[in-house]
């Protein structure tokens, strides 16, 4: 029985699923739509949503935690220019899940987790 552990490993080890969450994340930021299967967008929604909230407060603690976490500088600059400005009067709900259908190689179902307008 699974109670009370959180979070997916995916088959992966530590490194590897962290790795692959900063990819996902850095991906969405900046591109602002990405498909990918529905467990890894349910794992990095919340991810992507601390990194916004952490642009929208602007500090220098907070620059320095999203630039410890993304892998590109250009998004980071994103983050805390043109995101905390569009999402500054709202409060949480940064992204949208869009459910595809099943991937046709093995089945798994596809999403599109995309930030909202």
């Amino acid at each position: 029985m699974r109670h009370k552990i959180a979070g997916r490993k995916f088959g992966r080890d530590t490194s590897h699923r962290i790795a692959m969450y900063r990819n996902l994340v850095t991906d969405l930021l900046n591109y602002e739509k990405i498909i990918t299967t529905e467990a890894k967008a349910k794992e990095v929604r919340g991810l992507a949503e601390k990194m916004i909230t952490l642009g929208k407060k602007g500090e220098l603690a907070s620059l320095r935690q999203v630039v410890s976490y993304m892998f590109d500088k250009k998004v980071v600059d994103k983050v805390f220019s043109e995101l905390s400005d569009r999402y500054a009067e709202r409060s949480g709900g940064y992204t949208r899940i869009n459910k595809l259908g099943p991937r046709l190689g093995d089945g798994a179902a596809m999403v599109q987790l995309e930030l909202v307008k």
